[in-house]
């Protein structure tokens, strides 16, 4: 599908999201710093450039992203949340990357597209929003034409995501947790289920049930990614309940047995093991009571 607005609304766009980064509040936490004096630190430790930790084709994706020619793949340092077991902790919690204008930005989406990757997959982008915008529109003066996938936390403002219609094809979000507590505890979000509820109404408002082409590549669309964390921590029968009731009952489920204690897990005896294989089974079955047939469930490697 690629972008469907203008490069004029772009323009126009671009404008509204750096006007966030004044007071910024590009994520709900809006610290109110102002990220445009480039010494200016937001919450998630970034400034006014976008920190880039990787770029390249990537096969480890849902199939309909991956496809045979790979999701090509643009990993942002830093996060707008603290999880302490983030498996990516060096990218998301150390800042392991390197700062890149827009223009170099722009120049890395080109270098994705020539590798013949099926689209462009932007991992962790929230806090990033208006740099990626701009990167796009210089991109787009360079013949860019790929889907955009915004792979993230899930954790969005609704005044950000707004800006985004029309330009993402293919949301990727996670639901992390039902309850805030856990939220806050875990990764210093407040009002989390809330937040993200809304957040991934507003994503499928925008682009719907997933659509694919004959070769099964994904067009557009949502794709929400549940990770099943140790004791129901996820709270796996709230999330797919809501999925069920409020979204829709087509919508592609990515159901995640991958965790492991990483970075201060070990911190909390609860997320200091990984998932039994009877924890991720009850959750598998909660998606398929709550008739949840569209999307992939992970093999639990015991």
């Amino acid at each position: 599908m690629a972008i469907a607005i203008t490069q004029k609304e772009l323009a126009e766009r671009i404008d509204s999201a750096y006007g966030l980064l004044e007071q910024c509040r590009i994520c709900p936490r809006e610290c109110g710093v102002n990220r445009q004096q480039d010494d200016r630190l937001g919450f998630c430790s970034s400034g006014l450039n976008a920190k880039v930790a990787s770029v390249s084709p990537h096969f480890g994706e849902e199939p309909p992203l991956t496809g045979t020619k790979g999701s090509g793949t643009v990993f942002f340092a830093n996060c707008s949340l603290r999880c302490l077991y983030c498996q990516n902790y060096p990218i998301s919690q150390l800042g392991n990357g390197v700062e890149r204008t827009p223009g170099e930005l722009a120049c890395q989406m080109i270098w994705l597209q020539e590798q013949g990757c099926h689209n462009l997959n932007l991992v962790t982008p929230t806090h990033f929003m208006p740099q990626i915008l701009k990167a796009l529109f210089v991109a787009r003066e360079r013949e860019f034409r790929l889907p955009v996938v915004w792979n993230s936390s899930g954790y969005e403002s609704q005044e950000s995501l707004r800006l985004l219609e029309g330009i993402v094809d293919i949301y990727l979000p996670d639901m992390r947790y039902s309850d805030d507590r856990y939220a806050m505890k875990y990764s210093l979000a407040s009002k989390y289920a809330e937040v993200n509820r809304a957040a991934v109404k507003e994503m499928y408002r925008q682009v719907g049930d997933l659509v694919v082409d004959e070769d099964g590549i994904a067009l557009h669309g949502l794709i929400v990614r549940h990770l099943v964390l140790p004791e129901d921590l996820s709270g796996t029968e709230d999330v797919m309940g809501f999925l069920s009731r409020r979204v829709s009952k087509k919508v592609h489920v990515s159901l995640m047995a991958q965790y492991f204690p990483s970075y201060r897990a070990a911190e909390h005896p609860e997320l200091a093991r990984k998932v039994t294989a009877k924890e991720f089974g009850e959750a598998h079955r909660i998606m398929e009571r709550y008739g949840l047939e569209n999307g992939w469930v992970q093999e639990h490697d015991g």
